[in-house]
């Protein structure tokens, strides 16, 4: 297994690359109400053991303005304890759909984008959410056959659990904004019975 650098240590170039192939803990709490579900670690968040922590990934910042976290998270080297307590308690989670980290989402093959459905299908009979968010319509519509599949609520239920399917928060997807991120983030919330904050001020 990869050594992770030491508590708050930012990766180097270097350290990154030593990541490709790596995993990433879930954050899973034993009341999950709401799972985000990312498409796969990309290796900065390998590296610090924190989903999203790239600097310019989106998530975290449209969290906040959805009002789900009290203050805007800094995962870029590692989740603080006070974070993950916060969303755990929240009845917030947070798995990917491959867990391998690679440089790249476009790295993943369709066969392994179709065994990280059937996996997530396995962790959600497991952890019962009332709500599942995949971030990436692409990488929906792959992993689960489904071609027409459009951004927002999903006909039907996913193994009990409401499933939404919602924007990549990557920086490099140009389509969203960390506003309409966050519009479809505290709609996913609402329906999730998360408590949410009113959205800050900008």
């Amino acid at each position: 297994m990869t050594e992770r650098p030491g508590p708050r240590a930012r990766p180097t170039r270097v350290e990154l690359a030593t990541f490709q192939g790596a995993t990433v803990d879930d954050l899973l709490g034993d009341e999950l109400r709401l799972l985000f579900v990312g498409i796969n670690p990309g290796l900065w968040t390998a590296a610090v053991n924190a989903h999203f922590a790239r600097p310019g990934n989106r998530f975290w910042p449209a969290l906040h303005r959805a009002g789900i976290t009290s203050r805007l998270v800094d995962a870029s080297t590692g989740l603080m304890e006070a974070d993950r307590a916060e969303l755990l308690a929240a009845g917030v989670g947070v798995t990917n759909l491959v867990p391998v980290a690679t440089a790249r989402a476009d790295e993943l093959d369709a066969g392994q984008l179709r065994e990280g459905g059937a996996r997530l299908r396995s962790l959600v009979v497991a952890q019962q959410p009332k709500v599942v968010a995949m971030l990436g319509v692409t990488a929906f519509r792959q992993a689960f056959g489904r071609k027409s599949a459009v951004i927002g609520r999903q006909e039907g239920d996913f193994e009990g659990a409401e499933l939404w399917v919602l924007g990549n928060p990557s920086g490099l997807n140009a389509h969203e904004t960390v506003d309409s991120l966050a519009l479809w983030y505290r709609q996913a919330a609402e329906a999730a019975d998360v408590l949410l904050r009113p959205p800050p001020v900008s």
